[in-house]
């Protein structure tokens, strides 16, 4: 397909200017130029696929962390799912900083999606295409701790999709969740799975601290986040132990501390879940200990 055949319909303008460029399917264009077709499977279906990815600005220039995790599992994926994929990972980690500097970002979240041509059936998609976007973008939950509400919704059963694909209508399930919340006075959920324990947030991976462990719910029912795999590496570098199993919320409620972790996210402390406090001060905790760890490592501070 070629790029002229899309276009984004102006909104609010909030992660794009007149003057903002994306890249689309090998050209770089202007984002208010671009038209989307109204009859593509991802637009009705949510068959497409998608990546967060942030970019940082470091004493040695721009430098987009882990870019090359995020674009495998991009492609990793299409092919739970079956989109087809024939991007070069190497050719759109370049094109990725083109777009940056295009742009002239040098702090900024990455937002790379892979989505379907027209096809009102349920098959494979006739063609795909990829987009790649970015805008200036802060830590998506704040800087401050926050509170937590079981929500209503669960994590969907992974008989029923592939939960380790960041499918884009999986997050239905997550806006649903986050809307419950705020409604109710919290800043964000907090997910079970089908079987009553401990997922994840809406788009970020948990993590809770006690006798000083961390311990994290294991794969197989949430989304297994880059950021998760980096908080790891992280413990296992300073010599703290973390435990992946199947918990109950009770587990979290007698918790000292806890922590979401996630590329827009970042690491962003946990004060309370469904008004019970969490008693470790954020400043002492394990959390607070690697929410350090993780700046110092993507902005590659040495000390």
């Amino acid at each position: 397909m070629k790029p002229g055949n899309f276009t984004l319909a102006p909104t609010n303008n909030l992660y794009y200017t007149d003057n903002h460029i994306i890249y689309l399917n090998g050209s770089f264009l202007n984002a208010s130029e671009v038209h989307t077709d109204l009859y593509g499977q991802t637009l009705h279906y949510g068959y497409g696929v998608f990546e967060g990815i942030r970019a940082y600005d470091t004493s040695t220039g721009t430098r987009i962390f882990k870019a090359e995790e995020h674009y495998v599992r991009l492609k990793r994926s299409c092919q739970l799912i079956g989109i087809p994929f024939e991007f070069d990972t190497t050719e759109l980690i370049q094109k990725t900083y083109e777009l940056l500097e295009t742009n002239n970002f040098k702090d900024a979240y990455i937002r790379p999606l892979v989505f379907c041509s027209p096809n009102m059936t349920l098959n494979t998609p006739n063609d795909v295409s990829i987009m790649i976007a970015a805008w200036e973008w802060g830590a998506y939950l704040g800087e401050k701790q926050l509170n937590l509400m079981y929500s209503s919704f669960c994590r969907p059963h992974p008989k029923s999709t592939k939960i380790e694909a960041k499918v884009c209508g999986h997050y239905v399930n997550s806006i649903l969740a986050t809307s419950e919340a705020k409604r109710n006075g919290y800043d964000e959920a907090l997910l079970l799975d089908s079987d009553g324990f401990l997922a994840e947030g809406p788009g970020a991976n948990l993590f809770f601290e006690k006798s000083g462990k961390l311990y994290t719910p294991q794969l197989g029912n949430i989304l297994p986040g880059i950021t998760r795999a980096t908080v790891m590496e992280l413990c296992q570098e300073q010599g703290i132990e973390v435990v992946e199993g199947l918990y109950l919320p009770e587990d979290l409620e007698n918790a000292e501390s806890a922590f979401f972790s996630g590329t827009a996210a970042e690491i962003i402390g946990i004060a309370s879940v469904n008004k019970t406090v969490l008693p470790l001060h954020w400043e002492n905790s394990l959390g607070k200990q690697l929410q350090t760890a993780y700046k110092d490592l993507v902005l590659e501070r040495k000390y």
